[in-house]
């Protein structure tokens, strides 16, 4: 197995490729208005430095979201460009999920990444590997009190959600942790099957998560206007 991850979601363009046992290598840049530019340059040097070639590949990740509209799309659509083009299956997973599986943390806490507008993206997790609720969107002072608290969104609003509350975890999902988080998952038996079905937990197929609608509107129909 040889995983290609990578997400687009947050203001980290990451990238990574695992065999299924460890993390081959990992890019990460972060620019929050550069995801289309840096994605497939990114993928290229991890690819480089693990000395495997696109062909190599026989599972894609991406990060499905939350994220803002334009970034998320770049990571998803790459990578069912990808799948087409190389036959092999993509799948997505939550980015809140990457966020928390690299925290490395075994206790209850939360999960947040900037949702821009003054809000976060954010989820609470029972430990690494397991999401109790979310993902949501909310204003920082609306999340779970007392809850420790890891992701750029707590970060940014250390003020309001209380900085003690912030552990010392990646603010980022980064890609080498998305990609150990889905090969763990891609050991179980006819993985495909129940990712189709929509009950896997951690894995889906390669769709946004939206907890938006978008900007952008269907300009409604002219008002009339009496002579």
């Amino acid at each position: 197995m040889l995983v290609l991850a990578f997400d687009t979601a947050t203001p980290a363009v990451t990238a990574a490729l695992h065999d299924g046992e460890r993390v081959l290598a990992e890019s990460t840049t972060i620019d929050a208005r550069r995801h289309g530019e840096l994605l497939v340059p990114t993928i290229e040097t991890v690819l480089r430095e693990a000395g495997a070639s696109l062909r190599d590949v026989t599972v894609l990740v991406a990060g499905s979201g939350p994220g803002p509209y334009t970034g998320l799309r770049v990571g998803l659509m790459t990578a069912q460009a990808l799948a087409t083009s190389l036959g092999v299956p993509a799948y997505g997973v939550c980015t809140l999920d990457a966020v928390a599986y690299g925290s490395g943390l075994t206790e209850p806490f939360l999960v947040a990444t900037d949702a821009r507008r003054k809000e976060v993206f954010w989820g609470h997790y029972q430990d690494l590997r397991t999401r109790l609720s979310g993902p949501a969107v909310d204003r920082p002072q609306e999340l779970p009190g007392e809850i420790p608290l890891v992701g750029a969104g707590g970060r940014m609003y250390a003020e309001t959600v209380g900085a003690s509350r912030l552990l010392d975890a990646p603010d980022y999902p980064f890609a080498g942790a998305l990609a150990a988080l889905a090969a763990e998952q891609l050991g179980e038996r006819d993985v495909r099957e129940v990712v189709e079905s929509g009950t896997h937990p951690v894995l889906s197929l390669p769709l946004p998560i939206y907890l938006r609608r978008p900007d952008a509107r269907v300009p409604s129909a002219p008002k009339k206007v009496s002579s």
